[in-house]
């Protein structure tokens, strides 16, 4: 009988052994890890869903098994999923008289019964007691600690009997255990119940209170199934749990506090109809209730698939397809777990388990930390492995410790294994010591490890089998920010020893965006690195720009993932790529880098007016910005020989190297369609301004003008250029392109206002007049772009 946890295994089986008056360990037993209570004269064992898996493997007949339980399996745990789908393969392939039962109280039970190939559904109301529900959402601005706390209160004074309240976390548990402490009265015992809670406290809240007394049960959702709290009547729901969430992108896993489906807010409000009738206050309203998820997802859907991978290659299936679920592994999440597990030498090539990984998978743990143990014993650092698998397999050692160093846990756990004691330490976790010591002596034993004390200090070396992809470089300037070797960034929550070293191996990271947050780690080195991974550095020249000097930077760096593990200095002038480096920049920052003079503007821009007038086709260059920045390497690259600087790229000379891209013909074409300057009637040579516009501007003062009667053209006559009329101080008075209507309509005007500012000037009542030399009248027919005409 399959039970999804230890606390819920036990007490299934207390609860049944109780029944027929027995002792457990007698028709009635339980396994689990290092603990079984169990007899020749067992009949029913309640394990754990790990050891199913493991008895499969060894057993895959299971010869001395008739029926196989699956009980609560509507919270569709990955170990479940995959004991059913290897259950059903069995059946099919080699025991056709094996029978499987699947069990709960709030199942899609069509799905399943078609899944077991048209199994009857047997459904039984079961005794229970009614329940009135009640809604209390939390008012405005009120946290969920505190309006938890407050509703317990209200509880108490309105209801008898003990309490049970359901809390996302640990943490929360705990504040409103602070918030109710004085406040609840003497008679009310306040006791917490979660999963790292040693057994006797556990135990202590599993049981009736005392006479004359009360109890407030705060519990995570491990009281939502398979346990029965003696005398509860009333349930405080948060609506709220804390579930794992594995991120394929980072091969991070992080908690998050998400809402309860419906499913599960009916289990949890059956807690308060098992002995007689009750009340459960709900923290939220009706209507939110609606919005809320039927079911609870499978965790096969979020969860890292790594043992389910190994465990189906020892299985003998690469393509979980083969097998029967209810809800397949995704094929990504799926696939990255193979290639972590072939990373680990656990698969081949094609995908099939190595003797290495055969070897990971009988030891029942996760494969980063099996991998660590093997490769870690064969070094002589088995001792060390043990310590630290069983640490990271079981809870933290330490109360209320925010330093994340692990080297530190480990050497504590020595000392203690010394003692031979896990106790009277203050600050320190005995129960959870006493375990994970256990479980290290239990993998000492499988590997064979060696007698020794390793040092502590060697902890990141054996970190690093397991996490390889997490080992971490401090970033340059910041005393707790780290660069992972997959690229990820992360970060200590406070600056300490560990947080100030050069590298790290980080063992527990949240997956957040950006900067997550490391909770275990332990020191590392870049030499402990070069030789422990060498076959995985690579070595590549990397010619960069370096913004601060604002030049190429070139040097030889050796690689671990993103890590720059070492680098000396190129010389970069020998560096063919220094050329596209400097390009690259260019076209990052703009044309903007160039040593633009107003000619060489001037040229950009006349090119661009025939472009324009003739139409594109036509022969002419894209002599825009963005055209030029698209072909730097064609025009540009072959006179940056020996331009390593943003300095030392301010010496080319851009306005020959603009002219030599076009042809002798098209510049000839060009003087002549687009002149630099035009003759007026003074005598005087005015230069066309092409970068102001669309169209080309002649700047002029109005006595340059007088005789002017045609506005200029250019481009064979096809574009009037853009007049602006100047006043004798050189400001704008008039802009136009008909400079006919100009003399007609507005000059008047002009020569009013103007004519007191600046008495010096002429200031005719005829300009066309005015401007008239020699004989004949000037109509300024003759451009030229350099020598008079």
């Amino acid at each position: 009988m399959l039970e999804p946890r230890r606390l819920a295994a036990r007490a299934a089986a207390q609860r049944m052994a109780a029944v027929r008056g027995e002792a457990v360990g007698e028709t009635i037993g339980y396994s689990m890890r290092m603990e079984r209570r169990a007899s020749a004269r067992t009949r029913i064992d309640v394990v754990t869903e790990g050891i199913l898996t493991r008895r499969l493997q060894n057993d895959p007949e299971l010869r001395e098994v008739g029926l196989v339980i699956f009980d609560e399996f509507h919270e569709r745990s990955l170990s479940a999923d995959l004991g059913l789908a290897l259950t059903l393969d069995v059946q099919q392939g080699l025991r056709d008289d094996l029978r499987i039962l699947v069990m709960s109280a709030t199942l899609e039970a069509g799905r399943v019964a078609e899944l077991l190939g048209g199994a009857p559904v047997i459904a039984r109301a079961g005794r229970s007691y009614e329940v009135t529900t009640r809604y209390v959402p939390a008012p405005v601005g009120s946290g969920l600690e505190r309006h938890t706390a407050a509703v317990v209160l209200k509880a108490l004074r309105e209801e008898e009997g003990s309490v049970l309240v359901f809390l996302p976390g640990e943490g929360e548990i705990k504040h409103v255990a602070r918030l109710l402490q004085g406040r609840a009265g003497e008679e009310v015992c306040i006791l917490p119940l979660y999963g790292k809670l040693p057994r006797a406290e556990q135990d202590a809240a599993l049981q009736p209170a005392r006479r004359g007394t009360r109890k407030v049960v705060l519990a995570t959702s491990i009281a939502e199934t398979s346990l029965t709290i003696e005398g509860v009547r009333v349930v405080i729901d948060s609506g709220y749990t804390r579930v794992p969430r594995f991120d394929a992108r980072s091969g991070m896993t992080r908690l998050m506090t998400v809402r309860i489906s419906r499913a599960s807010a009916e289990q949890r409000r059956g807690r308060a109809g098992r002995t007689e009738p009750g009340v459960c206050y709900r923290l939220w309203s009706a209507a939110e209730e609606a919005g809320m998820e039927a079911q609870r997802p499978p965790e096969m859907r979020q969860a890292d698939l790594a043992l389910l991978a190994l465990e189906l290659a020892a299985w003998g299936v690469s393509d979980a397809r083969r097998l029967r679920w209810l809800d397949p592994p995704p094929e990504g999440a799926y696939a990255q777990a193979q290639e972590l597990l072939q990373r680990l030498g656990a698969l081949d090539e094609a995908r099939r388990i190595t003797p290495h990984g055969r070897a990971m998978a009988g030891l029942g743990c996760h494969p980063r930390l099996a991998h660590m143990l093997l490769r870690a014993n064969e070094d002589g650092y088995g001792d060390v492995a043990a310590l630290l698998a069983a640490l990271l397999e079981e809870r933290d050692i330490l109360y209320d410790e925010e330093d994340p160093d692990v080297s530190r846990r480990i050497a504590l756990l020595q000392e203690m294994r010394e003692e031979l004691s896990a106790g009277h330490h203050a600050g320190i976790n005995c129960e959870a010591s006493r375990r994970i010591l256990a479980l290290s002596r239990m993998w000492e034993r499988t590997l064979h490890v060696r007698a020794g004390q390793t040092p502590a200090r060697h902890t990141g070396h054996v970190l690093a089998y397991a996490y390889p992809d997490r080992i971490a470089q401090r970033r340059t300037g910041s005393q707790r920010e780290f660069l992972l070797a997959n690229g990820r960034g992360a970060q200590c929550a406070s600056v300490t020893p560990l947080a100030l070293s050069d590298y790290i191996v980080i063992a527990d990271v949240d997956g957040r965006e950006g900067h997550a947050r490391i909770y275990s780690a332990a020191r590392y080195s870049a030499e402990e690195l070069v030789k422990q991974f060498a076959d995985q550095l690579r070595t590549e020249d990397r010619i960069t720009w370096d913004e601060a000097r604002e030049a190429v930077r070139a040097r030889r760096e050796t690689r671990y993932g993103a890590l720059v593990v070492k680098e000396e200095p190129l010389d970069v002038r020998a560096e063919g790529r220094c050329m596209q480096v400097v390009c690259e920049v260019i076209r990052e920052r703009g044309m903007g880098m160039l040593p633009w003079t107003a000619a060489a503007r001037q040229w950009q821009a006349r090119v661009e007016f025939m472009r324009r007038v003739e139409g594109e086709g036509r022969g002419w260059p894209d002599f825009s910005d963005a055209g030029l920045c698209a072909s730097l390497e064609k025009w540009l690259a072959p006179h940056l020989t020996g331009i390593t600087s943003a300095a030392q790229l301010q010496t080319i000379r851009l306005m020959e190297i603009l002219q030599e891209l076009l042809p002798w013909k098209q510049r000839k074409e060009l003087e002549r369609q687009a002149p630099t300057h035009i003759e007026v009637p003074s005598g005087a040579r005015v230069a066309l301004d092409y970068a102001a516009g669309a169209v080309p501007v002649v700047r002029a003062r109005v006595q340059e003008l007088f005789g002017l009667e045609e506005t200029p053209r250019v481009a064979d006559g096809r574009v009037a250029v853009v007049v602006e009329v100047l006043s004798p101080a050189r400001r704008p008075v008039q802009v136009t392109q008909d400079l006919r209507s100009f003399w007609r309509t507005t000059y008047q005007q002009v020569r009013k206002e103007l004519r007191g500012r600046y008495p010096k000037h002429d200031w005719p009542e005829d300009p066309l007049s005015a401007g008239k030399r020699g004989e004949g009248r000037h109509t300024c027919r003759r451009y030229s772009t350099g020598e008079r005409g």
